[in-house]
């Protein structure tokens, strides 16, 4: 069946998150913020058209945010995880293959149906998804997922402009030529800095005249990857839908801390931590890793002294087990631990990774059918009584864990906490 691609995008999507619960927020400026509430990663539309700019430190602007009266929020990643998972279910329902690219865009497989009706197709999603979410969207559809990108930019300046509903076909040639004249080169999906300034250069300023080079040149300049581009910009799609995920080959789990940290034991209690999600998220993928590398950091700011270091390790054998690797991270932390400085970040990755199967990989490897089950039976009670309900106890408890992040203006984790659903009053 032939196809066509479609890129959905979520409008302000933490944002629109925090507002499905709270409809207090859907006319009131708001803004998101990172880890430890330092820096802004989300604005609704009032906060961009009062010109403050993606990721800028919230305390240079926290005076302009009270002028406008905007709510200040703490990032609630377990919310946003959990609506991308309830939009993904819905597109699933609607397309014919779904490629998630992003926490709020996803790659889509449609018919290849004529304009008119993938317009059409385009609206019944995004009206679905907004009934049944809550969540606004912005649907791009052409022949290629590079023409869907440009398409999903075409529908958010119609919709800003007030001219379109959120839904726009790439159309066919010569209107094509006509759309692409209008993209800056380095507003193409894959142009990055370099790119533009060598196409710049050769006086290249536009997608249109961008596609229009020599395909000797472009492979030349800009190898395969280039030419990839410039052929789907002509309508020829290269590029198909992920719909497996490539095999991981590092898993990395780190945090920066809500305020500095000066013992080591603070330090041994957050790197156990980092140690048991990641090998939790190795099990739920089914996967197993044998090397570990931690690292702590004081950052590049405040008053010196200013430190960094890193230290790497190898387990006897592959395992997804919690234990070996926060007892190796302890063992990596003896080996670059430097007293005096307070640190601001720690983490652990892990590498050598590969599937979870039987395999004996030494002679005098010790049986893992025992941490098997232990981990297997860890997984089902936090499952089904919350996450962080049992766990290592090098990790420390909740309560006592003075080093977690500084998220005080965060919501609550609505739809996956029992404790924290909206109460009704009727």
């Amino acid at each position: 069946m032939d196809v066509v691609f479609a890129l959905v995008d979520c409008q302000n999507f933490y944002v629109s998150c925090e507002r499905v619960f709270d409809p207090s927020l859907r006319e009131r400026p708001v803004v998101v913020l990172s880890n430890n509430d330092g820096c802004i990663i989300a604005r609704s539309e009032t906060v961009k058209a009062e010109g403050v700019p993606m990721g800028a430190p919230v305390f240079q602007w926290r005076k302009a945010l009270e002028n406008m009266e905007a709510v200040i929020l703490s990032s609630n990643y377990t919310l946003y995880g959990d609506m991308s998972r309830r939009v993904q279910t819905v597109l699933e329902a609607e397309a014919l293959a779904v490629e998630p690219y992003s926490i709020d865009e996803a790659f889509l497989a449609l018919p290849a149906l004529d304009r008119t009706a993938l317009a059409a197709l385009g609206e019944t999603i995004r009206r679905r998804v907004l009934q049944e979410i809550g969540i606004p969207i912005r649907v791009g559809i052409g022949s290629t997922k590079t023409l869907a990108k440009i398409a999903d930019e075409n529908a958010k300046a119609r919709k800003r402009a007030g001219t379109g509903t959120g839904v726009y076909v790439c159309p066919s040639e010569p209107e094509r030529e006509r759309l692409l004249d209008c993209v800056p080169v380095g507003d193409i999906w894959g142009i990055g800095p370099a790119y533009e300034t060598k196409l710049r250069a050769k006086g290249v300023t536009t997608a249109a005249g961008f596609r229009a080079l020599p395909n000797r040149w472009i492979r030349r300049t800009m190898t395969v990857v280039g030419l990839r581009t410039a052929l789907e910009l002509r309508g020829r799609s290269c590029l198909r839908l992920e719909r497996v995920r490539p095999a991981r080959k590092t898993l990395v789990r780190s945090r920066s801390f809500g305020q500095r940290v000066e013992t080591k034991a603070d330090l041994r209690q957050a790197l156990a931590k980092h140690a048991q999600r990641a090998a939790e998220k190795l099990r739920t993928e089914e996967r197993v890793a044998r090397g570990i590398r931690v690292f702590i950091t004081t950052k590049r700011f405040g008053p010196p002294p200013h430190y960094a270091n890193a230290a790497a390790g190898t387990l006897n054998e592959h395992t997804a087990a919690s234990g070996p690797f926060s007892h190796a991270s302890r063992c990596l932390l003896e080996a670059i631990y430097r007293e005096g400085p307070g640190y601001k970040k720690a983490g652990v990755m892990l590498y050598d990774i590969r599937p979870a199967r039987p395999k004996q990989e030494s002679l005098f490897g010790r049986c893992t059918e025992a941490d098997e089950a232990l981990m297997d039976a860890v997984d089902r009670i936090n499952a089904t009584y919350g996450r962080g309900t049992i766990g290592l106890a090098s990790a420390g408890c909740r309560g006592n864990r003075t080093w977690t992040m500084k998220r005080e203006n965060r919501s609550p984790r609505y739809t996956t906490r029992w404790d924290e659903l909206p109460v009704v009053h009727a």
